[in-house]
C-alpha cells in the first residue's frame, strides 16, 4: 500500500509499505475511506517540530475507516462497519487514566505521531480507539470527527452562558471549529483575529460578527469597542503562542482557554495580569471522552462544516495538500486513497 511516512526533519517522502495486519486481538484492521491534515501534521513537518514524530512513521491522525477484519476478542465491530477513532492510545491504568484523564496519560502513544497513522490506505487500529458511525453518515461529514473531538471537549471547559462574547485568536481550521460551536451555543457575540484574508473569508461563513486583522488594527482597543469597553467574556487561543494576547483581550473575571499546541514556540507572559484582573485560565490538551458525543453532533446535521473542504487529493499528491496548509491557503484538505 501506499503512505506517507516522516523521513526526517520537516522532510517527508510517499511510499511503498506493507498492508499491516492484526497483532492484538483486540486489533482491527480497517481500510481508509479518506484521511485529513491537521495542523498537528504542518507543526511535525517544520523545522524545528513543533511536534515530535518518530522517523519513518506513517503521519497523520484524521480518518474515516471500514472494518476489513477483526481479531478474536473484538466484539463492537464487524467486517463492513465504519468508524472514526481517537489516535491517541491511553494505558488505562496509570494513574491519570485511572483518575478518569486518559488525555494526560503517562505512557501514552499517538498513532500518526509514535504509530503508523492515517496517511495510508489501511491502518490497524485498537478496539477501544474506535467509535461506530452509520453506514449512511458521509464520509465528509466524518471526517471533521477527530478534530471536533478536541474542540468540543475544550469548549465544555469553560460553559460558555448563552449570550456571553467570544474571542478567538487565530481563524485556521481550529478557530473555524471554534466559532461554529460556539454560535451554536449561544455565544451573543463571536469574534476572530486573524491576519490572512483568506482565513478570515471564513470566519464570517463561520459567523464571526466582527474580524480583527492584529496588522493592522490595535486588537485589544478594537476587542473593548466590540464589547463594550468591557473585553471578552472567553477569549481562545487557537494558536499556541498567543496567551498575552488573550490576557489583555479578557475582561475582569474573564476566562482564557489555551489550546493550540506548538511546543517549540516560547512567550513572555506577565503573570501579575492574570492576577489583577483574577482571570481563569484553562489548558486543554486533545479530547477527554468527547468522541461519542461528537459523533452525535455530526450524525444531527445540526453543525455544518462541508464548506470548510478546501481541497480533495490523492495520497500521490500529499505534497500539494500540505503547502497549502503550511502557507495558510487551505482549511480541510481530504485525501483518498483514489479518487
Amino acid at each position: 500500500m501506499k503512505a506517507v511516512i516522516l523521513k526526517d526533519i520537516g522532510e517527508y517522502q510517499v511510499v511503498e509499505k506493507p498492508i499491516p495486519d492484526i497483532r492484538n486481538d483486540d486489533d482491527i484492521l480497517a481500510k481508509i475511506e479518506c484521511s485529513s491534515i491537521c495542523g498537528s501534521d504542518v507543526h511535525i513537518l517544520a523545522d524545528p517540530p513543533g511536534i515530535q514524530a518518530e522517523k519513518g512513521v506513517t503521519i497523520g491522525h484524521e480518518m474515516v475507516c471500514r472494518v476489513v477484519k477483526t481479531g478474536k476478542a473484538v466484539t463492537a465491530f464487524s467486517p463492513g462497519d465504519r468508524f472514526v477513532h481517537d489516535p491517541n492510545l491511553s494505558c488505562g491504568t496509570c494513574s491519570y487514566c485511572q483518575m478518569g484523564m486518559p488525555n494526560m496519560c503517562r505512557n501514552m502513544t499517538t498513532q500518526g505521531v509514535d504509530l503508523d497513522g492515517a496517511f495510508s490506505e489501511y491502518i490497524v487500529v485498537p478496539e477501544r480507539a474506535a467509535v461506530k458511525i452509520s453506514q449512511e453518515m458521509p464520509a465528509e461529514r466524518a471526517i471533521f470527527a477527530e478534530p471536533l473531538n478536541c474542540v468540543l471537549s475544550a469548549v465544555d471547559k469553560v460553559r460558555l452562558l448563552p449570550g456571553e462574547s467570544v474571542l478567538i485568536l487565530g481563524g485556521g481550521p481550529i478557530g473555524q471549529y471554534f466559532a461554529r460551536l460556539f454560535r451554536l451555543n449561544g455565544a451573543g457575540r463571536v469574534l476572530m483575529s486573524e491576519m490572512s484574508e483568506y482565513r478570515s473569508r471564513f470566519a464570517v461563513k463561520s459567523g464571526a460578527d466582527a474580524v480583527v486583522n492584529p496588522g493592522k488594527e490595535q486588537l485589544v482597543e478594537r476587542v473593548k469597542e466590540e464589547t463594550g469597553g468591557m473585553g471578552a467574556d472567553v477569549v481562545v487561543d487557537a494558536v499556541g503562542t498567543l496567551a498575552d494576547d488573550a490576557i489583555a483581550c479578557a475582561r475582569c473575571g474573564g476566562r482564557i482557554l489555551l489550546f493550540g499546541n506548538n511546543q517549540a514556540a516560547r512567550q513572555n507572559i506577565n503573570q501579575s495580569q492574570i492576577t489583577l484582573k483574577e482571570l481563569t485560565v484553562f489548558g486543554s490538551y486533545i479530547g477527554r471522552y468527547a468522541m461519542p458525543d461528537t459523533v452525535k453532533l455530526l450524525e444531527s446535521g445540526l453543525l455544518d462544516l462541508d464548506d470548510l473542504i478546501t481541497h480533495r487529493i490523492v495520497l500521490d499528491d500529499f505534497k500539494k495538500g500540505i503547502e497549502a496548509m503550511q502557507r495558510g491557503e487551505a482549511m480541510e484538505v481530504v485525501i483518498y486513497p483514489e479518487l
